[in-house]
């Protein structure tokens, strides 16, 4: 029976583990653990795969690291409190325009500055005085932040969307269809209207109600208790430099080294002080490490998946039980995307592993291939909403939790889940079904 599958107890456990508050990290080691197990891998294999895949977010780590280091120097300048203010004003005391707002501002960090979560360090802490001041849930914000880091990538065929959508039609033409890449955003658009859905329904139902916080101090960042009204000299330098950051970083493909040129020309302004540097990477450890080691987990843990040879078998296991009926194989599909990308831990890695076995069964049920392209992306992006080891939440949570007060499962993860993968998971099989 494949709902004893090692891949689908593993990520329940995880899911089980999580919601009872255990650390996201400890969670996944755990997950990792029965996986290894269940599949006969054995504890010591199994915690050496895990140790063996960490590798594979390396660069991630680090990046999010640096650029912890570089949202604390950003503050210390005071530039993001002069853009908050702004903001404020721009906002003018209106909740729902500063949530959407939000959501249209992380939409730019995956195709026309593709940083993808590393504005978020810089831009919400301080803005988190300001929403509690609004009495704004920032659960709300955090729908917000995740439909800016999906949506684009879904719908657009620009930045990391270009790099989903050619997967999409790669794996597809591999595997017994025949389309093209603009066919893949003409089928996505439906995908996209259940994301904006689940944003409207966070931002104007779920959380429209007032959430009380309190003015904490913000962890890692150095607040100045005077800040410019205006842009100086330092402000332009440290925009100039977080312009440098991304102009190295689309011309390199390397986040860490956009960080170092950013520090670099913020060192040899004196924008910041060389003896400074200690206390801000501290700083960006403490916004920023726990998600970087989570990341490396959330790869070492997909190693192990992956070594169980768990995945085939899973997918294999519907074949018998869908027959003939279309919708029966859309709902089965799409529910071991769901246990797939969530284990795996990327959208754009479960692609290839769906595409191999989804391929000959949609076509044996005479899926079209619209149909086809919006199982296949469904079943890719649902684990990457709602999912605790998905950068697309904890992004959120460390903006969010700077000052202590935004919990990670409850606050982001499961609203998140709520709103985006159950909302994408329904508008994905009714896709399928009538396109």
């Amino acid at each position: 029976m494949f709902l004893f599958n090692p891949v689908v107890i593993s990520v329940l456990v995880m899911g089980i583990l999580c919601l009872l508050k255990l650390n996201v990290m400890i969670s996944m080691i755990l997950a990792a653990l029965v996986a290894g197990l269940m599949s006969g891998l054995g504890l010591g294999p199994t915690m050496k795969y895990l140790i063996a895949g960490m590798g594979g977010n390396a660069e991630t780590a680090l990046s999010y690291i640096l650029l912890g280091t570089l949202a604390v120097a950003i503050s210390q300048t005071g530039l993001a409190t002069i853009i908050s203010k702004k903001i404020s004003n721009l906002v003018n005391g209106r909740r729902k325009v500063l949530v959407l707002l939000i959501a249209f501002i992380a939409c730019f960090s995956q195709n026309l500055i593709p940083v993808h979560i590393a504005f978020i360090p810089i831009l919400i802490p301080p803005l988190l005085k300001m929403m509690n001041k609004l009495k704004l849930d920032r659960r709300a914000v955090a729908c917000a932040l995740t439909f800016g880091l999906k949506t684009p990538y879904i719908v657009l065929p620009v930045g990391f969307g270009l790099i989903f959508h050619t997967i999409v039609r790669d794996q597809l033409n591999a595997n017994g269809y025949n389309i093209t890449l603009d066919q893949v955003w003409k089928s996505n658009w439906f995908l996209g209207i259940a994301m904006l859905t689940g944003l409207m329904i966070a931002t104007f139902i779920s959380y429209r109600k007032d959430r009380i916080y309190q003015d904490l101090p913000l962890k890692g960042f150095d607040e100045k208790e005077e800040v410019a009204e205006k842009m100086e000299k330092e402000h332009w330098i440290t925009l100039g430099a977080a312009a440098l950051a991304f102009i190295v970083q689309l011309t390199t493909g390397s986040l860490p080294l956009g960080a170092i040129a950013a520090l670099a020309i913020m060192i040899a302004f004196r924008v910041v002080k060389w003896k400074e540097l200690d206390n801000l990477l501290n700083g960006g450890v403490l916004i920023m490490g726990l998600i970087a080691f989570i990341m490396l987990v959330a790869a070492g843990y997909g190693n192990v998946i992956r070594q169980t040879q768990a995945i085939p078998t899973l997918i294999e296991g519907i074949v018998g039980v869908i027959g003939t009926n279309k919708v029966l194989g859309a709902l089965l599909m799409l529910t071991v995307g769901l246990f797939v990308s969530i284990g795996l831990g990327t959208s754009f890695g479960t692609l290839p592993i769906l595409a191999v076995i989804y391929c000959p069964l949609a076509l044996k049920l005479g899926f079209s291939p619209t149909a086809m392209i919006i199982l296949l992306a469904t079943s890719g992006a649902l684990g990457d909403a709602g999912s605790p080891a998905s950068d697309s939440t904890l992004g959120p949570t460390s903006g969010l939790n700077a000052d202590g007060q935004h919990q990670h499962i409850t606050d982001t993860c499961i609203p998140t889940f709520t709103h985006y993968t159950v909302i994408l998971f329904i508008f994905g099989l009714i896709g399928s079904l009538i396109f």
